[in-house]
């Protein structure tokens, strides 16, 4: 069976990338760049040193810094809107996955024309979006070199799944030196969520010899990494292994897709205005506990990527190995008990797994389940 590998042309890595992607996108021939952040980088200056860096470079920009948490179609239409205003010829997205999906959600319209919820599913864009360069500033969605966009469309109070090769930026940068002010939470969070991708792609029915090996290595970078990223923030090795880790599960998932813990949490994070990473990293254990019986050995694996001694374990044994290193992790790392603590409401899980079953990451989970099923492991996640 044929496969397709998906990552943008060019990416940056390592402590002083910034300076040479600005440097880059002035040798692309770009003259105005609309700038995609969000309120929090704002606040402390990092659209300015970027703007700074470009202007440098001949290239003049304008900031949009109204990208939400988990962006929204209005953010979409605001950003774009200013981007028709100023003439901009390209889209330079600063921050994590939400200035990054809004972007590429600004991006894909200004060249395909519409409204961004046509092009929700599969491959809906009949053109590339407007060059977008995605300079990370955490390190967990991977959304800087990935073809996935994630809008939330808040008059359904849905969160849209827009997968399409035509939303992959031309060039991803990594600078860890952006990366060393991320609070404690956002560091834990965004850290769950690579591993999420991780797994996620290593048990996908869409794996390959390829996504496997990304997987597997960017697993082995948490198990080791994580915990210090987190309580120790300065570690600048740390950080730097944990952006090669995110980018490493992005080349996974970006190719081997994703399963029902993205499908559940995009619900949770439409209808609740959830942080992504923390609802993956509550749903990841109970998931991978649905999917056991199906990929036995591929948890296995993961149990040892973790650092678990798989040696003497059997399939079903490692399995369970690696479900309890994952949990073990989310709680070293302080992530939340269960959907209880996030305001999650049983009278609401219904609708969550109908929402759930329809998402298109779910299309190569190892094991498929029912809508009861579904709302099952929702249910186990209080």
């Amino acid at each position: 069976m044929s496969s397709t590998f998906f990552i943008p042309a060019v990416n940056m890595m390592g402590a002083g990338s910034l300076e040479e992607a600005a440097v880059a996108i002035r040798n692309h021939g770009f003259r105005k760049a609309l700038i995609v952040t969000d309120a929090g980088l704002a606040s402390v200056g990092v659209p300015v040193q970027v703007a700074e860096l470009l202007s440098q470079q001949g290239v003049e920009s304008v900031v949009f810094d109204g990208a939400q948490p988990n962006p929204t179609v209005r953010n979409v239409e605001d950003g774009l809107a200013l981007l028709h205003a100023n003439v901009c010829d390209c889209v330079v997205s600063l921050g994590g996955g939400s200035p990054h999906d809004c972007a590429k959600g600004i991006a894909l319209c200004a060249s395909n024309g519409g409204h961004i919820s046509e092009y929700e599913g599969l491959d809906k864009s009949a053109k590339p979006q407007l060059p977008l360069i995605a300079i990370n500033t955490t390190a967990g969605t991977a959304s800087e070199m990935t073809r996935f966009c994630i809008i939330t469309d808040e008059t359904r109070h849905v969160k849209m799944a827009i997968v399409d090769r035509n939303v992959t930026p031309i060039l991803s940068v990594n600078d860890p030196a952006l990366m060393v002010g991320m609070p404690k939470g956002l560091t834990a969070a965004t850290g769950m969520d690579a591993l999420t991708h991780a797994v996620e792609a290593y048990v996908s029915t869409a794996a390959t010899p390829i996504t496997d090996a990304c997987a597997i290595k960017a697993i082995e970078l948490i198990a080791a990494n994580l915990r210090t990223a987190v309580h120790q923030g300065k570690d600048m090795a740390a950080r730097e292994s944990m952006a090669y880790a995110q980018f490493l599960a992005g080349m996974a998932f970006n190719n081997a897709s994703l399963g029902y813990v993205h499908a559940m949490a995009h619900q949770l994070g439409g209808f609740y205005n959830l942080p992504h990473g923390v609802c993956n990293a509550v749903l990841l254990p109970h998931v991978e506990a649905f999917n056991a019986s199906a990929c036995e050995s591929r948890l296995r694996d993961i149990a040892g990527a973790l650092g678990v001694n798989i040696l003497d374990l059997d399939a079903k044994t490692g399995a369970q190995a690696a479900i309890d290193a994952i949990r073990a992790l989310s709680v070293d790392v302080g992530i939340p008990a269960g959907l209880a603590e996030l305001g999650v409401k049983d009278e609401d899980v219904s609708t969550l797994a109908t929402n759930a079953l329809k998402d298109v990451c779910g299309l190569t989970n190892p094991r498929q389940a029912s809508q009861a099923e579904i709302e099952g492991i929702f249910r186990a996640a209080f």
